[in-house]
C-alpha cells in the first residue's frame, strides 16, 4: 500500500532518516522543515498522514496538530507525533491537540510501519466515505455529517475484555461518568456481546488467560457485526512485535501498561469519536443509496430501479420460470385533480394511491411510481390470470373507498385505470411495459376505471 507522507522536523539528519526509511517502504515523501512550511505544504498537497516532531522552533508540533485539526478541510488527515518525548502527560497533550499516535524517538521500524499503514488503510476507508457524502451533498440528498471532531460521545457504550479484575475495575473507574462500560473477562462470550450489541469501543489485554488476544481481534475483523467496531489494546512496553502485528490485523489504537488514567480517556474519546463520524458517513450513504432508487413524494421505488430490476428479471428468466407479469396504473382524470384543489391535494392522492398499490400486492412484487400519476408494478413468478386478479382487487380497493385529504376536509372520489400484460420469452422489458402501457390506453379509452389485459 502506497501513500504520500509528510516529515516534519527541524533537524535534517532526523528528516533524512525517515526519508529514506519510508522511501524503502515505496511511500512517496514530502518534507517540510517547520510548523508554518508544514500548513503550506498540507493545504496544497493534501498528504495521506503527516509524520510531526513536536520540538521545534517558531511553532511546536502540538500548535500545528491543533491548526491542522480545526481546519476542517484537513482535519480528516493522521498526524503521528514523532518526539523525544516519552512522559504520559506528553501524550495526553498531543492526543488533546488531535494527534493520532506517538512514536518516540529512536523510532522502531517495525512500529513505524505498521502504524503508517493501519492510519493510512483507516483513511483511505474514510475519503471514500466522505466522497460519497460529498456527492450526495451536492445532489442535496443528504445533510453534511460535519467533522470528526465535532462528533457528540456521551452515552458511548465500551466493551472491556480483560480477566485480570484490577484493570478492569481501573478503567471502570476512569470511564465512570462518561461512558457505558460491560465488562465481560471471557473471550467467547465477549464475542457473543460484541456481535448482539450496539457498542462503539472494544479494549481488550493483548495478554489474557488461556486466550490470544490478538485472536480475539482478529475476530472482530472478521465477523461482519463487529467490523467496524474500534478496538485498543494494552500492550506491554516489551511486547512491540505482537503490537505491530494486532495494527496489522486491524487494531484501531493502543495503550501502553501501565494504563495511565487521562492517557485512556484522551485515547478512548478519539477512537468513539471516529466511530460516530464513521456510523453517520455509512447512514448517510446508505439514506443517499435509498433516496437515490425511491420515490421522494410516495416512497415507492423510481423508475430507474423498476427498469434494472425488471431487466435482471428477464435476464434470469427461463424454462423453470413460472412466469411474469406487469401491471401498469394510472389515475383517472388526475389533472382535474390539481387543477381543482391545487397540487398540494394532488401530492396527498398521490401518496395514499402510491400507499394502496404498496399494500395490495405481495412482498416479491415491486411497485413503483413510473412518472406523474402512472404507477408500475413487476410480479414475478406471476401468470397472467393471477396478475389480472391483482389489478382487479386494486382497482376496486381504489374506487370503493374515497381519498381523505386536507387534514380530513375533503373526501376525493378517485378511481384508477390498469393495463395488464405477461412476458414472453425473448421479449425485452422494454417491449412488455410498451405492451401494458398499450393496455392501459385501451382501459382508458373504454370509459376507465377498468382493467384490460394485452394480447
Amino acid at each position: 500500500m502506497s501513500a504520500r507522507i509528510l516529515v516534519v522536523d527541524d533537524i535534517l539528519p532526523n528528516v533524512k532518516l525517515l526519508e529514506a526509511k519510508l522511501s524503502a517502504e515505496y511511500f512517496d515523501v514530502m518534507v517540510a522543515h517547520d510548523g508554518f512550511q508544514a500548513l503550506d505544504l498540507v493545504q496544497k498537497d493534501h498528504p495521506d498522514l503527516i509524520l510531526l516532531d513536536v520540538m521545534m522552533p517558531g511553532m511546536d508540533g502540538f500548535e500545528v496538530c491543533r491548526r491542522l485539526k480545526a481546519d476542517p478541510k484537513v482535519t480528516h488527515i493522521p498526524v503521528v507525533m514523532v518526539t523525544a518525548l516519552s512522559e504520559s502527560a506528553d501524550r495526553v497533550h498531543g492526543l488533546e491537540a488531535g494527534a493520532d499516535d506517538f512514536l518516540t524517538k529512536p523510532v522502531d521500524d517495525i512500529a513505524l510501519f505498521a502504524r503508517v499503514r493501519s492510519l493510512v488503510r483507516l483513511k483511505m476507508m474514510m475519503d471514500e466515505l466522505r466522497l460519497r457524502e460529498q456527492t450526495s451533498n451536492n445532489l442535496a440528498m443528504v445533510d453534511p455529517v460535519g467533522s470528526e471532531i465535532e462528533q457528540d460521545v456521551r452515552s458511548a457504550r465500551i466493551l472491556v475484555v480483560e480477566d485480570v479484575k484490577a484493570v478492569a475495575d481501573r478503567i471502570v473507574a476512569a470511564c465512570d461518568g462518561a461512558y457505558q462500560v460491560t465488562v465481560e473477562p471471557a473471550v467467547g462470550e465477549a464475542m457473543t456481546l460484541a456481535r448482539s450489541g450496539d457498542f462503539d469501543l472494544v479494549i481488550t489485554s493483548l495478554n489474557l488467560n488461556g486466550s490470544d488476544g490478538l485472536r480475539f481481534c482478529s475476530q472482530l475483523r472478521a465477523v461482519e457485526e463487529t467490523r467496524q467496531i474500534p478496538i485498543l489494546i494494552l500492550v506491554e512496553e516489551a511486547d512491540r512485535k505482537r503490537l505491530a502485528k494486532g495494527l496489522e490485523l486491524g487494531v484501531s489504537d493502543y495503550l501502553l501498561r501501565p494504563v495511565d488514567r487521562n492517557e485512556l480517556l484522551a485515547r478512548v474519546k478519539t477512537q468513539v469519536r471516529r466511530k460516530r463520524y464513521q456510523d453517520r458517513l455509512h447512514a448517510n450513504f446508505h439514506r443517499s443509496m435509498a433516496m437515490a432508487v425511491t420515490d421522494a413524494l410516495t416512497g415507492l421505488f423510481n423508475r430507474r430501479y423498476m427498469t434494472g430490476h425488471l431487466d435482471t428479471l428477464i435476464a434470469r428468466a427461463g424454462p423453470g420460470v413460472r412466469g411474469l407479469s406487469l401491471l401498469v396504473l394510472d389515475i383517472d382524470h388526475f389533472k382535474a385533480v390539481n387543477d381543482t384543489h391545487g397540487h398540494a391535494v394532488g401530492d396527498e392522492v398521490l401518496r395514499e394511491f402510491g400507499g394502496r398499490v404498496s399494500r395490495s400486492v405481495r412482498g416479491i412484487d415491486l411497485a413503483c411510481r413510473y412518472g406523474g400519476e402512472e404507477f408500475v408494478v413487476v410480479m414475478p413468478e406471476t401468470e397472467l390470470a393471477v396478475a389480472r386478479k391483482v389489478a382487479e382487487r386494486l382497482c376496486r380497493h381504489v374506487a370503493e373507498e374515497a381519498f381523505i385529504v386536507k387534514g380530513g376536509d375533503l373526501a376525493l372520489p378517485i378511481t384508477c385505470s390498469v393495463g395488464v400484460a405477461a412476458w414472453r420469452a425473448e421479449e425485452s422489458g422494454e417491449a412488455l411495459l410498451k405492451r401494458a402501457d398499450d393496455a392501459l390506453y385501451v382501459a382508458k379509452r373504454e370509459g376507465r376505471n377498468r382493467v384490460t389485459v394485452a394480447e
